[in-house]
């Protein structure tokens, strides 16, 4: 074969010191482990150890199955390797692989929510690393080889999969097999192409390649079809040289040789062998609307650029994340396991890696969610032919993937533990990663089933427009933007929206009812301190005001704001023209989501300093949103004291919030003055036996808005925490604030809630 000149890599985004670094402080390495049960009380470590963990001892000894019941093996992953093939470094040995493997273990858990322990074994002969691996492979609910060199890596993967009876993947064959037939299904589907009519040429007969190969051949290219190269050229039937069992079956016969014999003509090439080896004559050779995916790293057997420079009708992917179309294995293997284990597979099987590509394939189909687009830096990419695969950050993987892969090993009788709700499965998967999400979900579904009219204040605004058109595909309802026609609608053609005609647009100055909506805030305002051209001014230029002005009048349900203005100025314009509801509060609520517990935390926004009254309605009205999202509300209300410990003049008002309170009669569970530490702790009654909350509290009410936004931005940025909102509720029309410079994605949610608040439904 002939060898070009490689190019000198790119330059690198990071510094070796800045690697070194991250990957050193402020702890070595980037793993740690972290109980998931209590362990503060003498009783927690009598259950956690002896004498409580006899039972499910006993209850595994007599039925090995459960040990998916009482330990955490359905959602542990091994990362094993020898490091004899790191990262295209070489053979540096086992420990030089482990920061490679402690990524990869992080990576389980970033996308998939796995857990996953880095195992380095010192040992490169096929047979002994064979037999360490099986001794102990059994305690994980799968194991991932990595980075082990070919052809060992062969051997090894097939002996393990009959030895144990788990899933058995090496992600360095298998994963980038699954991502580059994804994106040949949709190379193919883009050019008109069917799978038994391609010639395939394959530069690279190593372990990725070989699988790259066995699963394009399961997809219909036929193996007369499927030209293989390794170093030596091609691999021709007769041949005798630097043959082996994995590289035989795949000979043709054929007369060709070399790698520019093998191009003439052909409309697939996959390279995953070494930098620089394809000319531009080469190319220009292969067949008209030619896919290429070079795929060797850190660089590709040609450039894209010079591809582009002789073939524009090319469509081109490559193992880089600064070109299109990165063929990442990240899109595959934590969807793969994720799919494997909550069905308990006996092992990953052909028909499983086929489903993830066709899911992925799928999936890059579909409009993409804002969260991609701001990993594009805001170029919203499309299907076609720089956007065949998905982007590794798109947020629906995690529910879009692993249904696919599941179903497959149900459908082949790999699994031990079939999935009978399927449409739960991938709700319970969205959680996984967002812990918001089954609130989120059971609003969506509420809205769903009820569809309502949302107004957009901001209409003018790209992010707007694309929530609007999000919230209307999602079936929540009709949206209406308001603002000038002429930049919404250039917007909309600069944003790709389909259909802008399916969107009302509304402009103020020109609306129908301008002089009706005129006369009625002019009689609302009259007394403080408003002219009647005020009013007018008001309607025809302030989009908030008009927008509430559309609720009042019953032509929109909610509405929703606060892209380009603050939350005070926004608050101040609507409370123009809406009051707040009969025995109900204007105020801000959060929802922080941690470690499975949900929090309602009030008033984070409008009240700054409230009295004792004040604190009882915030009390109330944050209780009766509480039980709006499913939650029975145990209120309380905190204090830097707790039942008079320290004593404090600023305590007094939130005593006298629980005297009012107990006048009230009210039907949920309050106590304060309380400490936030105590409120939260379940087994605070043991100290406080007088305390009437028979659980920890989950609806805090603030003393005063700073303590509030303190705690609730505290959470979200240092403790880890989910914080949703601040939420808008009180006023007698649904609104919802967004924060400045909302994303489509934050803005469809605010934009939901609105529709949602009117119904005062329990969501479970």
């Amino acid at each position: 074969m002939k060898k070009l000149t490689p190019r000198p890599p790119k330059k690198a985004f990071i510094t070796d010191e800045q690697a070194l670094r991250f990957h050193s402080e402020p702890t070595p390495g980037k793993l740690a482990l972290q109980p998931t049960k209590p362990m503060a009380t003498q009783r927690d470590l009598s259950l956690a150890y002896s004498p409580g963990v006899a039972v499910p001892v006993e209850a595994i000894a007599k039925d090995p199955d459960t040990v998916y019941d009482y330990t955490s093996k359905g959602n542990m992953v091994a990362v094993i390797s020898n490091g004899t093939a790191i990262l295209g470094l070489g053979n540096l040995g086992a420990m030089a692989s482990k920061p490679v493997m402690e990524g990869k273990a992080v990576l389980f858990k970033r996308f998939a929510d796995i857990d996953s322990f880095d195992i380095e074994v010192e040992e490169e002969d096929a047979e002994a690393f064979i037999e360490c691996v099986k001794r102990f492979g059994n305690t994980f609910g799968g194991i991932n080889l990595e980075d082990i060199g070919s052809p060992e890596c062969f051997i090894i993967e097939s002996q393990l999969r009959d030895l144990l009876d788990i899933p058995v993947f090496h992600d360095d064959q298998h994963g980038t097999a699954i991502i580059a037939t994804a994106g040949l299904i949709n190379a193919c589907h883009l050019t008109g192409r069917k799978f038994e009519d391609i010639k395939l040429v394959l530069s690279g007969a190593g372990a990725a390649g070989l699988s790259v190969l066995n699963l394009v051949k399961h997809l219909g290219v036929k193996d007369e079809n499927a030209i293989v190269l390794d170093s030596r050229g091609v691999i021709y039937k007769g041949r005798k040289e630097y043959m082996d069992q994995w590289k035989a079956p795949h000979a043709v016969d054929t007369e060709m040789r070399t790698l520019e014999e093998a191009m003439v003509d052909a409309d697939v090439f996959f390279g995953l062998s070494a930098a620089g080896i394809v000319s531009q004559d080469m190319v220009k050779s292969m067949a008209p609307n030619p896919i290429i995916f070079a795929m060797a790293n850190p660089d590709p057997e040609i450039l894209p650029e010079d591809i582009k420079a002789v073939r524009d009708d090319a469509i081109i992917a490559t193992g880089r994340s600064d070109y299109p179309n990165q063929v990442n294995n990240v899109l595959g293997f934590p969807y793969i396991f994720r799919g494997a284990l909550d069905v308990r597979a006996r092992n990953v099987n052909e028909e499983m890696k086929l489903a993830c590509a066709h899911a992925l394939a799928d999936l890059a189909r579909q409009d993409v969610p804002e969260e991609v687009a701001a990993a594009y830096h805001g170029n919203r990419p499309k299907y076609g032919p720089e956007y065949i695969i998905p982007a590794p950050f798109d947020p629906r993987l995690i529910s879009e993937i692993p249904p696919y892969v599941a179903q497959a090993a149900m459908d082949t009788g790999v699994a031990r533990k079939p999935i009978e709700d399927m449409v739960a499965y991938k709700k319970s998967l969205a959680r996984r990663q967002d812990p918001t999400a089954a609130i989120l979900q059971g609003i969506t579904a509420a809205v769903q089933e009820e569809p309502k009219t949302i107004v957009f204040a901001e209409g003018e605004e790209p992010a707007v427009i694309r929530a609007a058109q999000s919230f209307q595909q999602r079936g929540l309802g009709k949206a209406i933007l308001i603002g000038r026609e002429k930049p919404i609608y250039d917007n909309m053609k600069l944003l790709g929206v389909e259909n802008p005609e399916s969107l009302t647009v509304l402009n103020a100055r020109l609306f129908d009812r301008n002089a009706e909506f005129t006369e009625y805030l002019y009689s609302k305002l009259q007394r403080r301190g408003f002219l009647r051209r005020d009013a007018q001014r008001l309607v025809n230029n302030d989009r908030n005001v008009f927008s509430a002005l559309l609720l009042q009048h019953g032509l929109a349900d909610g509405m929703v704001s606060g892209v380009t203005r603050s939350y005070d100025v926004v608050l101040r314009d609507v409370r123009l023209v809406l009051d707040h509801r009969p025995e109900e509060r204007t105020m801000g609520v959060s929802v922080v989501v941690n470690k499975g517990k949900t929090l309602f935390i009030a008033d984070t926004n409008v009240t700054e300093l409230p009295d004792a009254w004040d604190l009882a309605n915030i009390a109330e009205s944050t209780a009766n949103f509480a039980r709006e999202f499913g939650f029975e509300p145990r209120v309380a209300f905190l204090s830097y004291s707790t039942f008079g410990n320290p004593i404090g003049e600023r305590m007094q008002k939130v005593r006298e919030a629980v005297e009012i309170l107990d006048e009230r009669d009210v039907d949920f569970e309050y106590e304060g003055d309380i400490a936030a530490d105590v409120a939260l702790d379940p087994l605070h009654m043991l100290t406080y036996p007088f305390s009437r909350l028979t659980d920890s509290a989950n609806v805090l009410v603030m003393p005063a808005i700073h303590s509030a936004s303190i705690a609730t931005k505290l959470l979200n940025s240092v403790g880890g925490a989910t914080v949703l909102g601040p939420f808008l509720t009180g006023l007698e029309k649904p609104v919802q604030i967004c924060a400045l410079g909302a994303t489509a994605s934050e803005i469809v949610r605010m934009a939901t809630l609105a529709a949602f608040a009117p119904s005062h439904r329990d969501i479970g």
